[in-house]
């Protein structure tokens, strides 16, 4: 059991990054989930707090897991003392809390991390043990696009923009595939300005990518009773068009 820890540098800038690439995709629909929810919910993978904060502050009882201290540090340092509770690192395979959810959400690819159907299925059947009767997991997940899977990438620039007046950061991303395994070995590379001249750090990691039976095959492995597959975050099937699977599993 293998977990990606993100560096420091990376959570430092995770927000800005991602406010920019993902917001516009599927912040919407998450908060939409947290906030009609009455009880508790819990999000794993809370990151530096894309979800996390806007939802605590509408009144919604969430917590947030995350395996990465230095996203959780960030995440603190934006949190009153008496909400530091809400949040603790833990993983989706074996976290624990005495108390069960409505709702738990697993935002941005988090299941991706998992590379082993061990830990998958295990990380399935720990969040409905987490949930109340009734009670949603929702988990995404993107469609594999053959093409880039056979290609790659090769030092593709995805964010590039100044994070303090004068100073630029820009990534750029690398994909190598592993057909066999179904992996995606990912190369992140920052470049940065400070005041001393310009940074740079590398971070590899691999994905692991899902078709569509696999992940149907898998949730009827686990202990949720049943579940529905969307092909996009505004509620629609799947067809072919779809770039996204977004997993909604009851109890």
């Amino acid at each position: 059991m293998k977990f990606v820890n993100y560096p420091a540098t990376y959570a430092r800038f995770y927000d800005l990054i991602y406010q920019q690439l993902r917001d516009s995709v599927d912040k919407e629909f998450f908060l939409k989930e947290l906030k009609q929810v009455k009880g508790k919910v819990l999000e794993i993978g809370v990151g530096t707090k894309r979800f996390f904060v806007e939802a605590l502050n509408k009144g919604v009882d969430i917590y947030g897991i995350d395996i990465s201290k230095s996203m959780i540090n960030v995440l603190l340092a934006k949190l009153r003392p008496e909400h530091h509770k809400r949040i603790s690192l833990q993983n989706m395979v074996n976290f624990h809390f005495a108390d069960r959810f409505e709702l738990i959400v697993a935002p941005l690819r988090v299941m991706m991390h998992l590379l082993d159907k061990k830990d998958q299925l295990a990380a399935l059947n720990n969040a409905c043990r987490h949930l109340k009767p009734g009670g949603t997991f929702i988990f995404d997940t993107f469609i594999p696009d053959l093409r880039q899977l056979i290609s790659g990438l090769d030092d593709h620039t995805d964010f590039d923009a100044e994070y303090e007046p004068g100073k630029k950061i820009k990534r750029m991303v690398s994909t190598n595939p592993d057909l066999l395994n179904q992996l995606i070995n990912i190369t992140f590379r920052l470049e940065w300005d400070e005041d001393d001249g310009l940074k740079r750090e590398e971070w590899k990691f691999p994905m692991r990518f899902f078709f569509r039976y696999e992940l149907e095959h898998l949730i009827e492995r686990s202990a949720f009773k049943s579940y529905k597959i969307l092909g996009d975050y505004h509620g629609n099937e799947l067809d072919a068009n779809s770039k996204e699977f977004i997993i909604i599993c009851k109890k």
